[in-house]
């Protein structure tokens, strides 16, 4: 998965640059650099027309793990004078671009640094944090001011702007949290788990089952049979499955899930396009979560 990401990633890299100077540097903008699409989204918003955001990780059908950069993936990094990326070791594979290539001038955004996390978070999820996106857009639009002074103001305009968009998630959080407490979960990852948290939601399922996953290692038959029976024996409410990486274990879970009637809710490493923005995606897993608990609905796929 990783080789055809890469591929399938240098090809859409290519038709937004041609060697040599970048659409951003040849007409004035501000060439910037999200290793994720969620931050590339929320850094597009903050620098609005001034401006060229390239997203590195977008496709939502590869694990985002497992990425491995191609050389126009490096040389759009080091060309970028801003650069926004996850840490908690979830993308190594930029440090390593960044390092090749320093650049005293490149304005480097390392979102786990913001936060005040060590490098041993066991989760690197961070964006399903309601904490996250607001210290990462206030970073952001700070150092788009660094660069480009002059227009201060509008990046300041769009910060107060993109905060304000942020309420109807965090209310809808808070309104679940209030309505429905004791709520129980189960997860293949921690990919929601910030977000689960938040809600109130407890997540029955060992971290150490959701860590094996997220690292591509074989659980224990025990921990299997254990997530199993949080659908058999009706412990959970909803079962918060990660869309983006799927194998023949994860699927069985599913269908296990499934089958003892509960409620699947897809989740993503990186944000669903087209038609979702980071502050649109997040409420929309919201809403997936509430359904299920509500109506004992799932939504597979957003």
């Amino acid at each position: 998965m990783a080789v055809g990401a890469v591929a399938a990633l240098a090809v859409a890299v290519a038709g937004c640059s041609s060697g040599g100077d970048s659409p951003a540097s040849s007409s004035g903008v501000i060439s910037a650099v999200g290793a994720e699409n969620q931050y590339a989204n929320v850094l597009g918003q903050i620098g609005g027309k001034y401006v060229h955001v390239l997203a590195i990780e977008s496709n939502p059908n590869t694990d985002p793990h497992a990425f491995e950069a191609s050389p126009q993936v490096a040389r759009e990094v080091s060309a970028a004078q801003l650069v926004v990326q996850n840490g908690v070791g979830y993308d190594t594979w930029i440090n390593k671009i960044e390092s090749a290539s320093p650049s005293s001038s490149r304005k480097v955004i390392v979102v786990q640094n913001l936060l005040g996390l060590p490098d041993n978070t066991p989760n690197p999820h961070l964006w399903y944090d309601p904490r996250t996106m607001p210290a990462a857009a206030t970073a952001m639009a700070a150092d788009l001011s660094a660069i480009q002074p002059a227009h201060k103001a509008y990046f300041q305009a769009n910060l107060r702007k993109f905060d304000a968009s942020l309420t109807p998630w965090l209310h809808a959080i808070a309104q679940f949290k209030s309505a429905h407490p004791g709520v129980t979960a189960a997860t293949t990852e921690p990919v929601a788990d910030y977000l689960l948290t938040a809600m109130g939601i407890r997540n029955l399922t060992p971290f150490a089952f959701q860590a094996d996953i997220m690292n591509g290692v074989d659980p224990s038959p025990e921990d299997i049979a254990l997530e199993n029976s949080l659908f058999s024996q009706h412990k959970v409410l909803l079962f918060a499955y990660n869309q983006q990486v799927v194998d023949a274990l994860t699927t069985s879970i599913r269908l296990n899930a499934l089958n003892d009637h509960v409620p699947v809710v897809s989740v993503y490493e990186t944000m669903p396009t087209p038609g979702y923005d980071y502050q649109s995606w997040m409420l929309a897993e919201v809403h997936a979560i509430e359904k299920a608990v509500t109506n004992k609905t799932s939504t597979q796929k957003l």
